[in-house]
């Protein structure tokens, strides 16, 4: 009989873990696990097994884990621990909601404070996002475009929080958008919204924000109600 495999099996430790290290590596580790899918939704996360892997006590292993659900991308359930968080899904639009009010502030916050090193590093995005044809790189340049014109809000755990918002979509898309049909994503609301930012266009910046979102979850919500999605949904 086939053994089915197991997702820790995925990744590799490298040697000794130093002790003051630990929980960062091991948060970071998991986190790009999550993200790359080598940790699939619904996945269990046991501590030992986690200290045995990573040759570690369980401390470090309980507060790596707290971290990860605090970025959303870990549940922790009544029986099974540590449980890999799933996609978006049937409250896209709760989300989204949540991602506007959110992202609004950041960038109200934001856009006063950005130098023209932010203005250029946001560009290099879209220029790469023109060309990239990778799922997974798609996703990823998405989210750095985003936080490249929120990262000076003041607000730290505003930053936290919108960040988080951006793993979910960014493991939604890394997995979804070849099968949403989209090939890949239109650069012209991401050109707008920098365009508005250079011009310190705070309110025009933030109503384009909002329109793209809003386009976002209409997109994903008519996705999700689809027998293909229905079907990606039960196999994870």
């Amino acid at each position: 009989m086939t053994q089915k495999p197991k997702p820790l099996h995925s990744i590799k430790v490298d040697g000794p873990i130093p002790a003051h290290l630990a929980r960062s590596i091991i948060e970071e580790t998991l986190r790009s696990a999550i993200l790359d899918g080598r940790l699939p939704c619904g996945t269990a996360l046991r501590q030992q097994d986690l200290a045995d892997l990573f040759g570690v006590s369980r401390m470090p292993v309980r507060e790596a884990l707290r971290q990860l659900e605090a970025q959303q991308l870990l549940n922790v359930t009544t029986h099974k621990g540590a449980v890999v968080a799933p996609l978006i899904q049937g409250d896209a639009t709760e989300t989204y909601e949540l991602r506007t009010l959110l992202e609004s502030e950041a960038l109200r916050q934001s856009i006063p404070l950005l130098t023209s090193a932010e203005h250029e590093l946001a560009a290099g995005y879209i220029a790469e996002l023109e060309t990239e044809h990778n799922y997974a790189e798609i996703g990823r340049l998405n989210r750095l475009f985003h936080m490249a014109l929120y990262s000076k809000a003041p607000n730290k755990r505003l930053l936290r929080l919108v960040e988080d918002g951006l793993n979910e979509e960014e493991r939604f898309l890394r997995f979804n958008l070849e099968a949403m049909g989209l090939g890949k994503l239109s650069q012209d609301d991401h050109r707008a919204m920098l365009q508005a930012a250079r011009e310190g266009d705070v309110e025009h910046c933030v109503e384009l924000l909002e329109q793209h979102l809003n386009r976002g979850v209409e997109v994903i919500t008519r996705y999700l109600a689809t027998p293909a999605a229905q079907a990606r949904k039960s196999s994870h």
